[in-house]
């Protein structure tokens, strides 16, 4: 019976904690989307998160930048071309190989990636800030056990090169 209850109350805690999980993640799109509306009219999140893995890669193949993005080929060459259309991406031939196309970001890729991730980053610090000191340091130790059962990489630190998703 003791056993019982204890398996019921581990799922109960479970269920609470996904329930916790889906609303912080519906408050982290939000910033994101937030973080992307001074260029949504230039970039949607998906090219923005190929906008990142180029800024992360630096020159990549395309082939190897549609498997990061796990989207087909010809679906990763669209969202070059438009990147290239708005000047955030450049394409060239590669020079060992013709057959192969090199993606890399302009400077103005670049600054972009730069500008919406420290968009979220001050969004998302204004939100810990309003945390309590000790609710900081029950939220370090829950997001860092969750990231390592998720098998998640850590976020870069301020400064440093976004993660490759661009979800940081």
């Amino acid at each position: 019976m003791v056993e019982r209850e204890s398996r019921e109350g581990a799922m109960e805690d479970v269920d609470v904690v996904t329930r916790e999980v889906l609303t912080a993640s519906r408050l982290l799109v939000a910033v994101s989307a937030r973080s992307l509306s001074a260029v949504e009219d230039r970039v949607t999140l998906p090219q923005f998160r190929m906008l990142v893995v180029l800024s992360t890669r630096g020159v990549t193949k395309l082939v190897a930048l549609a498997d990061l993005l796990r989207v087909a080929p010809s679906t990763a060459m669209r969202m070059v071309d438009r990147l290239i259309a708005t000047g955030l991406a450049d394409r060239q031939v590669n020079p060992d190989n013709r057959r192969e196309t090199l993606l890399r970001l302009t400077p103005e890729g670049r600054r972009t990636v730069e500008e919406v991730t420290a968009r979220r980053r001050t969004e998302i610090a204004a939100i810990v800030e309003r945390l309590r000191p000790e609710q900081r340091m029950a939220l370090i130790d829950a997001l860092a056990a969750f990231n390592e059962a998720g098998a998640e990489p850590p976020a870069p630190d301020a400064g440093a090169v976004p993660s490759p998703l661009g979800w940081e």
